[in-house]
């Protein structure tokens, strides 16, 4: 389901003081932007001009404010480097790492944003990951922003041996950590997978 979204509207999903300088960009580039409410796995996504279409933008309107500015101004600097390069470069290369990292620094130092999330954006400036649940020091500083859910929890905050759903239902045991990750087995497949200590799961009682 998709929601369009009058520009004025867009104010009650940033944080305060950043509406004038988002809108400059949804203007400067002439941006249709939609806000979507029932995606689970992605948060944002750019879609270059073709066939009349102008540059597209959506982003996922479920996600608190600090996390919706993010997801915005990267996917505006997917827009400015199609614009600089084209398709030439990779979707998460440097060039955009530099487009990116220059857009953030727009937006930092100047109270938008709490000091925590502040301090994880500034760390992030000299290599921007290629989404922000990919950096999960600052995934775990947005969560702290996000509405709390009932037996909802990060992975890493589980104890071993811990069963747990995940958003498409499907039931994990946590194991243990390897290197970045967690082992998990899948119930009743017994099939292995690696989750990221960052992800969020719902706890399941025995």
């Amino acid at each position: 389901m998709k929601q369009e979204a009058p520009l004025h509207a867009l104010a009650s999903y940033l944080p305060d003081g950043t509406f004038e300088q988002v809108i400059a960009y949804i203007r400067e580039y002439k941006v249709h932007l939609t806000i979507t409410r029932e995606r689970q796995s992605v948060l944002g996504d750019y879609r270059h001009p073709y066939e009349n279409k102008g540059h597209r933008i959506s982003v996922n309107g479920g996600l608190n404010k600090y996390s919706f500015l993010l997801t915005l101004l990267h996917e505006i600097a997917h827009l400015v480097t199609f614009i600089v390069y084209g398709n030439r470069v990779p979707a998460h290369g440097k060039e955009w790492k530099q487009e990116y990292s220059k857009i953030l620094r727009e937006f930092v130092g100047k109270d938008y944003l709490p000091p925590d999330v502040e301090a994880a954006v500034k760390q992030s400036l000299h290599n921007p990951a290629a989404s922000s649940c990919a950096d999960e020091d600052l995934m775990r500083v947005l969560k702290n922003y996000d509405r709390r859910r009932e037996n909802h929890y990060l992975v890493e905050q589980l104890p071993p041996g811990q069963l747990f759903k995940t958003k498409d239902g499907r039931i994990f045991r946590k194991g243990e950590r390897i290197r970045k990750r967690f082992r998990c087995e899948e119930v009743p497949s017994k099939r292995v997978y690696l989750f990221s200590p960052v992800y969020e799961v719902e706890v399941v009682t025995e």
